[in-house]
């Protein structure tokens, strides 16, 4: 056996870049479908190899995780864009950001967070009218970057500030586009997209200096957590004297500033990170829901059903949205159809073997959930839309790995519980009043940081 992967040969100066940046989706997909579970290629600056069986991807995730990290790719506008924020620290770093972050995401106060969720998603309906055409994507976005600022920093934005966060998402989403011609321009470079990408980062810090602003002096006042209006006290880290002081993120990164542990530096880029991170997977999953939902009304009839159920007796809660079993499956089915996250990537400390290959240290480790997502291999009928594949039965014939949107191990998503509730509650309260009915073109896809739609999404408004 060859120790190097076999894979498409590429041209001499873009290597295989062209034809990724053409179309990523069915340049990954064929890649699997020609050579394997591991293939190699050529993006940029450094080899990449694909893994597209889910034992192989649980090692990297799960087993042997110590022995990677997330890459570096050469290109620093990522780093420009969050920093040392969650996603993108390492060893010591990470370790001390996760540990603050985690009882902000708190089983108990998640589900304590309920009402802030119903809450804003009853003022958004509230502009709707039977008939109106609305931008579900758009409208969505608009809902999930208010309930994660109200949930996560313990405030609200003005409209204003909702605005001109989805005025500059666009050009900060297009400079990670793939372009293989981006190697070749040093970020410095004052190019058109360079000026915006820069102007988009500068506009979204000041955003968050105006939240931060607002809080100051208020990171001990148990009022601004919405978790704790509804009764939920959660103890904070080891060595905060108090029982009862605020666990949304930024009191917390408030609190660790004054003992030190943080920079306004660290601060800011936890923020932009949970800002971005925080509403747009929710969104999309929820944009690419609507979606299958009106190209399926038999589904929707389901949905439609359990979200009548569970709001009967007044605005949804916790307990209310996990007795939603066959939404759960179809937000499962849709994120395995349309996963936010469409591939993820890992860098070896130090030369490994992946199923008799080398993969040497210091190359990208591509795991894609959009090729394994949608292979037969683990999948029957793979491009049919089906929630009943989420039965328990039929979900344990298949390795763990096979579906995995949210990551794995232990840098798995840690909004994962966060997301999924907000998610199903949004479900509800639209599914309980409203049918949403696709009136655009075919679905198209562009990817950067996480898998857009093309285009617009609009929907139709119909009273149920």
């Amino acid at each position: 056996m060859s120790v190097t992967p076999p894979g498409p040969i590429g041209d001499p100066l873009f290597g295989n870049g062209r034809q990724f940046a053409d179309d990523p989706f069915s340049f990954m997909r064929a890649c699997a479908d020609s050579y394997g579970d591991v293939v190699r290629f050529d993006l940029g600056p450094r080899e990449t190899y694909m893994l597209t069986n889910p034992d192989d991807i649980e090692r990297v995730l799960v087993g042997d995780a110590a022995r990677y990290r997330k890459p570096n790719f050469g290109d620093d506008a990522i780093t420009t864009l969050l920093g040392d924020g969650l996603l993108l620290s390492e060893g010591d770093t990470w370790r001390r950001q996760r540990s603050l972050a985690n009882p902000s995401f708190h089983t108990q106060r998640i589900g304590a967070l309920a009402g802030t969720m119903v809450d804003h998603t009853t003022a958004q309906l509230d502009g709707w009218e039977p008939g109106d055409v609305v931008d579900v994507q758009l409208e969505v976005a608009r809902l999930t970057v208010r309930i994660i600022v109200s949930a996560m920093f313990g405030t609200d934005v003005t409209d204003e500030e909702v605005k001109t966060v989805q005025e500059h998402l666009e050009p900060l989403g297009a400079r990670f586009e793939p372009d293989p011609r981006r190697y070749l321009i040093p970020n410095w470079v004052p190019t058109r997209e360079n000026r915006a990408f820069t102007e988009s980062i500068e506009t979204l810090e000041a955003v968050i200096d105006g939240i931060v602003d607002r809080r100051r002096g208020t990171e001990r006042d148990p009022s601004v957590d919405p978790a704790g209006e509804a009764g939920v006290s959660v103890r904070g880290p080891a060595g905060d004297p108090d029982a009862d002081v605020p666990m949304d993120l930024l009191s917390v990164l408030l609190r660790a500033r004054d003992r030190g542990e943080q920079t306004d530096e660290n601060l800011r880029d936890e923020l932009v990170t949970m800002l971005l991170a925080g509403h747009d997977t929710t969104a999309l999953a929820l944009t690419y829901t609507f979606y299958l939902l009106s190209n399926h009304p038999e589904v929707r009839e389901r949905v439609e059903a359990e979200a009548a159920a569970a709001t009967a007796d007044g605005p949804p809660d916790a307990s209310d949205v996990r007795e939603m079993a066959y939404t759960e499956r179809v937000l499962t089915e849709s994120m395995r159809l349309y996963p936010p996250v469409y591939t993820m990537f890992r860098e070896p400390k130090l030369d490994v073997r992946v199923d008799g290959y080398r993969i040497p240290e210091g190359s990208a480790l591509m795991l894609s959930q959009w090729v394994v997502h949608r292979s037969p291999r683990w999948y029957d009928d793979p491009e049919t839309f089906d929630p009943e594949r989420w039965t328990p039965k039929r979900r344990s014939e298949r390795p763990r790995f096979a579906y995995f949107p949210f990551g794995g191990g232990p840098r798995h998503c840690i909004g994962k519980a966060f997301s999924l509730l907000e998610a199903k509650l949004i479900l509800a309260c639209v599914c309980s009043s409203y049918a949403l009915e696709y009136e655009g073109p075919e679905l198209s896809l562009r990817g950067s940081l996480t898998m857009h739609p093309d285009h617009p999404v609009p929907m139709r408004v119909a009273e149920r």
